[in-house]
């Protein structure tokens, strides 16, 4: 075990292990301090920059070191807190968000020390499915990547039209991207941003609203007729399509639509 030595730590005196890294100690004796890079198992590498302290050392003006660096030595003065200090590591979350402003780590590391971030997360991790896939599978184009105060984000098209198809929130891994019904109206967006909102079109036979005009009318210039969701020009949704497809089911479909609702029909 090595020697035991005194240190001060925010004005009060700790007896710790000489030659330990500070995080640890600091650790040990529940005083917190953000960090993200440290690893017990890794010699530092003081990446992410955010455990700075200020260090006294044999009555020299106080240092700018890194907690995850540092060594404790007999007589340390070590501050954790300070106007200097705070700046710094308000600086070092900027500069971390630059590379990965949607990290939730670092906000989360920012909410608890009350660092100011300058922006918010959105949950989007830029991907660019959502535009993919409208682009070149739907061919609305309604979204693009756009950079506001050099981060990157979705954003809707100017040229573009959404058609209500809710493809873009389908394929979305984090959810980043909303539709929600309401009534008979649906809207599409990814924070703020509106980038669709459409007039639901209800089902003939069920009630149901299921479509938006403007998606069903998208489908019926692709495919014309041989779409399940339009069938001898009635309004149909997927399942009413495929039982008033069959005509000994036919008189039955306005119950059976209720008991099949969201279910395959064979």
């Amino acid at each position: 075990m090595s020697e035991l030595v005194k240190i001060k730590i925010n004005a009060q005196e700790y007896e710790v292990e000489e030659g330990k890294r500070l995080i640890p100690v600091l650790e040990k004796l529940g005083i917190k301090i953000p960090h993200i890079c440290f690893h017990h198992a890794l010699t530092p590498a003081v990446s992410c920059k955010l455990c700075v302290v200020e260090v006294r050392e044999d009555d020299k003006p106080p240092r700018i070191r890194y907690a995850c660096a540092l060594k404790v030595k007999k007589g340390m003065d070590i501050v954790t807190e300070s106007a200097m200090i705070y700046k710094l590591r308000t600086e070092a979350i900027g500069n971390l968000l630059k590379m990965a402003p949607q990290a939730e780590i670092i906000h989360r590391v920012a909410q608890e020390f009350s660092l100011a971030t300058g922006i918010m997360p959105d949950g989007c991790i830029r991907c660019r499915l959502c535009i993919r896939v409208c682009k070149n599978i739907i061919g609305a184009k309604a979204l693009k990547m756009e950079k506001r105060k050099d981060i990157s984000y979705v954003v809707p098209s100017e040229t573009g039209e959404c058609i209500g198809c809710a493809t873009c929130v389908s394929i979305c891994p984090t959810g980043a991207i909303q539709c929600i019904d309401k009534e008979d109206i649906r809207t599409i967006k990814i924070r703020d941003e509106i980038i669709g909102r459409h007039s639901l079109e209800r089902c003939e036979i069920c009630g149901r609203r299921f479509a938006t005009t403007k998606f069903l009318k998208r489908v019926e210039e692709i495919e014309g007729e041989k779409h399940p969701d339009k069938k001898e020009h009635h309004v149909l949704c997927p399942t009413c399509a495929k039982l008033y497809a069959r005509k000994d089911l036919r008189p039955l479909a306005p119950h059976l639509a209720k008991t099949y609702a969201g279910k395959p029909i064979d």
